[in-house]
């Protein structure tokens, strides 16, 4: 088998060649061009065209053509056809989920990250990446107030970092109190006993986990949430006490620092008290809300969550950097042997006496990118203080987006005093529906708002149900989006639900999901 002369190929790879440099600054020149005028500039928050729409555009590429296309030709198709109609984070109307706009220095960091292509599982695949990531583990340990035998590691999300969590805590609880090794010898004999706790409003992926653990959704055990939608310390007593009464093993508790609809807090100082007392692995879930450990005003809200085991954060959240990048910090260094395994390949034991680091030992994942690199990059361009300030806006932003709801008639703000960035509402309608109870009237509304205005092109809002009702809800993350913005989001909102009304239920039936025409025809 013969191979090219590897000069034939150096455009292709970013290499010391003319060639190579010549051949990526036109590259990166023509996708910065598709980003700043196919994305950048969108005038909407989404085109507003119907999913059939997109997809007939799509299915029309050639994938793969047996010749290739200049690369310029490749991503101005690739911009009319997928850049034009994807949701513009950017847009101040963009306010449904925790799906943040970027910062401009962490884009910058992705063409660092994705050009030198380090694989974060061992010493000899990333270097200085490695050193640079314990680095910044060290730094997220003070942040949230752990001490020196703190350690972490960078994973995709909060979903991973519960996972990992609850892996660590099962674990680590069947080897100290139930004298079981589970990496040898697989689910200890009293698994279907063992429980885990939650409130109400945790997270899915608890649930999820449990089920990837062989432990089982029903080992989940849901605390109800108070008034203000934080776990009930009553109702988590009773179930302790239940779950005793019933030879039940409680082995984990989990407190939720900023829960998904409502950023509502959990009190974790009293959490960490129980978990201390009873022995349990004490897991705080800040994924939303632990960018707050950068506030010069509301850090003390999270309070307590120092005394965690272990802690969930987020930086594709307030940390607004480009997804994925997240981080799974413990109190302590040592549960992470329940997971390590050797490779002669990747990280041989004769290694550990050299102490080489390699990070695949604390992750459940090998080949894994430098996302470090991009908080880093962010961090040290915008200080802490630049983080605070952003921050605060966006709360500042929602505390006005409730108090607007508050005062108008057509609007039942859920959650007049927010805890973090989330606001929850219901738009009430001026009339009763026909052939259908109010209740199914006002969510039947609300629905079709959210839809209406992202087939118009006019806000992506989010959805979601508070007691069974169906409601809308504003995740306000971006600190570009004033209060202005909001009220011009709101006037949108009830200029829907009256038109809808005005139908009688008729539009239920015959108004499709997406609309077809869009609603800014010049970048269709």
């Amino acid at each position: 088998m013969t191979t090219q002369p590897s000069s034939v190929m150096d455009h292709l790879f970013l290499n010391e060649t003319a060639d190579s440099r010549s051949s990526y600054r036109r590259a990166l020149n023509a996708a910065h061009n598709v980003i700043l005028d196919q994305f950048a500039r969108l005038p909407g928050a989404f085109s507003g065209r119907e999913a059939n729409w997109i997809a007939s555009r799509i299915e029309h590429l050639d994938i793969c053509p047996e010749a290739g296309t200049d690369i310029e030709a490749v991503l101005e198709q690739a911009g009319k056809t997928v850049v034009r109609h994807s949701v513009a984070v950017h847009h101040p109307a963009c306010a449904a989920h925790l799906h943040c706009p970027p910062l401009i220095p962490s884009l910058a960091a992705e063409a660092l990250i994705s050009s030198m292509n380090q694989s974060m599982d061992s010493w000899d695949q990333s270097p200085a990446a490695t050193l640079l990531e314990q680095r910044m583990i060290r730094w997220l340990c003070g942040l949230f107030r752990y001490g020196g035998q703190a350690d972490g590691v960078f994973t995709s999300g909060g979903t991973q970092s519960n996972f990992m969590a609850l892996l660590l805590a099962r674990d680590h609880f069947s080897m100290t109190r139930l004298d079981w090794n589970v990496q040898k010898n697989g689910l200890p004999p009293q698994a279907d006993r063992l429980r885990i706790l939650c409130s109400e409003a945790a997270h899915f992926t608890i649930r999820q986990a449990a089920a990837l653990l062989g432990l089982g959704q029903e080992a989940v055990v849901s605390v109800k949430t108070d008034a203000n939608h934080r776990m009930s310390l009553k109702d988590l007593d009773r179930q302790l006490a239940d779950m005793e009464g019933r030879g039940l093993i409680p082995f984990a508790l989990v407190g939720t620092a900023g829960t998904t609809d409502f950023g509502s807090i959990d009190p974790l100082p009293e959490l960490a008290a129980r978990a201390g007392h009873r022995g349990l692995w004490f897991h705080v879930d800040a994924a939303y809300g632990g960018a707050l450990a950068l506030s010069d005003r509301y850090s003390h809200r999270l309070a307590g969550m120092d005394h965690a085991d272990s802690i969930a954060v987020d930086f594709h959240k307030l940390f607004y950097q480009p997804i994925s990048c997240g981080a799974f910090l413990t109190k302590e260094s040592a549960p992470f042997d329940r997971i390590k395994l050797n490779a002669d390949y990747l990280n041989p034991e004769e290694e550990e006496s050299q102490d080489t680091p390699n990070l695949v030992d604390k992750s459940i994942q090998t080949t894994r990118r430098f996302d470090a690199l991009k908080l880093f990059i962010s961090l040290r361009t915008l200080g802490r203080n630049g983080f605070s300030r952003m921050i605060e806006n966006t709360l500042e932003t929602a505390r006005e987006a409730a108090r607007l709801m508050t005062e108008d008639p057509r609007l039942e703000v859920i959650n007049p005093s927010p805890e973090l960035n989330a606001v929850v509402f219901r738009y009430l309608p001026r009339s009763a529906g026909e052939g259908v109870s109010d209740s199914e009237w006002q969510d039947q509304l609300n629905r079709r708002i959210r839809h209406s205005l992202l087939s118009e092109g006019k806000a992506v809002i989010a959805q979601t149900k508070v007691d069974g009702a169906t409601c809308l809800k504003l995740t306000l993350l971006n600190p570009r989006t004033t209060p202005e913005d909001i009220q011009s989001i709101l006037e949108e909102v009830k200029l829907a639900g009256f038109r809808l009304e005005k139908t009688k239920g008729e539009c239920f039936e015959h108004v499709p999901l997406f609309g077809t025409a869009g609603h800014h025809a010049e970048f269709l």
